[in-house]
């Protein structure tokens, strides 16, 4: 079996593509595309959602060969079927674009692969295709983004029938838990490790000031990597600190949802924030008419705008930690901060705060729809269970 290529371009593209509906007609992949670009609103949302119809296009056209309206319960449960145990061929082992500028044109990227192995970012032994495992959530995914997709074709009026709500023992695929998910976070001595690493680092080289900010701001207001970054639709800029009729310090942001928040602004985080602003020679706090970007490109005009590029500054401070933890002994730290993602960050901060502020302050801050989200984060109940159990005999 040859690789299969990408379909879906970036959202720009696509957007691009939309505008020009003369080459369009109606077909599978073009109903498809129009779906997507019901997300064009959020870029995370788009990917993951381009991800999942992308993958179940190519199975229909090159495997099942089968077109959207014929598909059948059966088809739904055989395409999950597929997805835990994918041809070897249609499996990667790192991520690469879709596509690539060749010439001037959009071209498929033959590097590409439908489906990548997560391996761990410091793992040494080597992998193969032939590990690639789907996870629960990964299912659960798949079985939530087919169920909206066949709604949205319905709508249309493009098929006759949702063949993923007619999947009666969907317990097959979808595993219910007793126990509420542990929430990966950072453990206290990693997070002094880490911010006390950041601080090093801007200490020795003055580019690593914005280095500091990051963390600090990924921590203290519980953000998501995508509420730092420029992108079409909110980019986040110095006034976008500002201080209320009280004197009280606060940052507007738009977060998942497209929803728009005020995230209260500790002293620490005030004090961050006058440091990095001083080693961009600025007044130490921005007035509501600064509209410069709050993480300026180093090269070019505008706010940064690639999540990966954030991602990297992060790793690079993480991966320093790490061996910090490792020379001063403390192995089995630096072994678990290896796993540890930006959005660590984020958990970490909530859960911290959780334990002292009150959890509506805490839900408002970091955007939740409901206390029962914050409450993930309250651990309690655990620790007093463990407590219990811990000196059992036998």
């Amino acid at each position: 079996m040859m690789p299969v290529q990408p379909i879906y371009d970036n959202l720009e593209a696509l957007i691009e593509w939309a505008s020009k509906p003369e080459t369009h007609s109606t077909n599978d992949r073009e109903m498809g595309a129009a779906f997507l670009l019901c997300y064009k609103g959020s870029e995370a949302t788009f990917n993951a959602y381009r991800r999942e119809i992308e993958r179940f296009i190519q199975w229909q056209e090159i495997i099942q060969k089968k077109t959207l309206k014929a598909m059948e319960r059966q088809d739904i449960e055989a395409f999950i079927d597929f997805c835990c145990s994918p041809p070897v061929e249609w499996i990667g082992l790192q991520m690469y674009s879709r596509f690539i500028n060749l010439g001037g044109f959009r071209q498929p990227n033959e590097h590409w692969r439908p489906f990548v192995i997560r391996a761990g970012k410091h793992q040494n032994t080597q992998i193969k295709p032939a590990d690639y495992v789907l996870s629960q959530s990964a299912q659960e995914s798949i079985f939530r983004i087919l169920s909206t997709f066949f709604t949205f074709l319905e709508n249309e009026d493009y098929v006759f029938q949702n063949p993923v709500k007619r999947i009666r023992q969907k317990n097959r695929y979808i595993r219910r838990t007793q126990s509420q998910a542990m929430v990966r976070r950072l453990s206290e001595l990693q997070w002094d490790y880490v911010i006390e690493t950041a601080e090093i680092m801007a200490d020795a080289e003055q580019h690593h000031e914005r280095t500091l900010f990051i963390m600090t701001a990924l921590y203290s207001m519980y953000l998501r990597i995508s509420e730092l970054t420029a992108s079409d639709r909110w980019t986040p800029r110095m006034s976008h600190f500002f201080c209320d009729q009280d004197g009280h310090w606060w940052f507007k942001t738009v977060g998942k949802g497209n929803k728009e928040r005020d995230i209260t602004v500790s002293h620490s985080m005030k004090k961050a924030l006058s440091r990095y602003r001083e080693s961009l020679s600025l007044p130490p706090l921005p007035i509501p008419s600064d509209q410069k970007p709050l993480l300026p490109k180093q090269r070019g005009q505008g706010g940064i705008t690639s999540t990966r590029h954030l991602r990297r500054i992060v790793q690079d401070c993480f991966d320093r930690s790490m061996a910090r933890l490792q020379h001063d002994g403390f192995k089995d730290e630096a072994l678990q901060l290896s796993a540890a993602t930006v959005h660590w960050l984020r958990h970490t901060g909530i859960s911290d705060d959780v334990k002292i502020r009150p959890r509506e302050h805490v839900r408002d801050d970091a955007g939740h729809t409901s206390s029962a989200i914050t409450d993930k984060y309250i651990d309690i109940d655990r620790r007093e269970r463990h407590a219990s159990a811990i000196n059992k005999s036998l």
